[in-house]
């Protein structure tokens, strides 16, 4: 494995592991980062308590059901041409929670990026309920690490804190949906914007316009 150089360009990878197009994201980002000569560092956090902040209880794609529709299709077409596999899950969005507590205890360990791509495998092509403690222990277990001393460290004050915290940093960053690219202080929203985040870490910079006084 390539020791990562930390004087590299770092690209911030935002993810909740209900959002569907964080799926061929966490597949691609670190090949394409490394290309580029950046380092990834991997973010989860909770997207839930973004959105009922701002009034939504459940995902847009399922309080407009044309957009659903329109995602599901094009989420196949993105999939398709990047030859990975997908299968719609029976419910959605499952519930991640669990799921980005142990991906914190990954992110301090070195396993996160491995355990991340697993579990959008269970969800989005085996579809299996990622909200259960026991479909995590197998992936824990795929990946030899000790799945009842991982999940109880998931579990643990510590780790519920870091994750309410994370979630908040997302929300003072401004995002408001997954996948999010944070790099050199820019938002770049949604799976299709990799590459303009990765091009803004080598390129010129124009500076923000300010906006009018309401």
């Amino acid at each position: 494995m390539t020791t990562p150089h930390y004087d590299q360009p770092v690209l911030e990878f935002w993810y909740e592991f209900g959002s569907t197009y964080s799926y061929p994201a966490a597949e691609c980002v670190e090949a394409a980062a490394a290309e580029a000569g950046v380092r990834v560092a991997w973010r989860p956090f909770l997207l839930g308590p973004i959105l009922a902040s701002q009034g939504w209880r459940d995902s847009p794609f399922n309080l407009y059901p044309a957009k659903g529709r329109y995602m599901w299709r094009d989420l196949e077409r993105r999939c398709a041409r990047l030859g990975l596999p997908f299968r719609r899950p029976g419910t959605f969005p499952r519930n991640g929670l669990t799921a980005a507590r142990v991906a914190l205890v990954g992110c301090a360990e070195g396993w996160c990026p491995a355990f991340t791509r697993a579990v959008y495998r269970l969800n989005f092509v085996a579809d299996r309920d990622i909200g259960q403690p026991e479909v995590l222990a197998s992936v824990l277990e795929d990946l030899d690490l000790p799945a009842a001393a991982v999940l109880a460290r998931a579990a643990s004050p510590e780790i519920k804190e870091q994750l309410r915290g994370q979630t908040e940093t997302a929300a003072r960053l401004g995002i408001f949906g997954a996948p999010t690219f944070h790099v050199a202080g820019e938002l770049f929203w949604g799976g299709d914007r990799l590459d303009d985040a990765l091009s803004w870490t080598t390129t010129p910079r124009p500076q923000p316009q300010p906006q009018p006084q309401a």
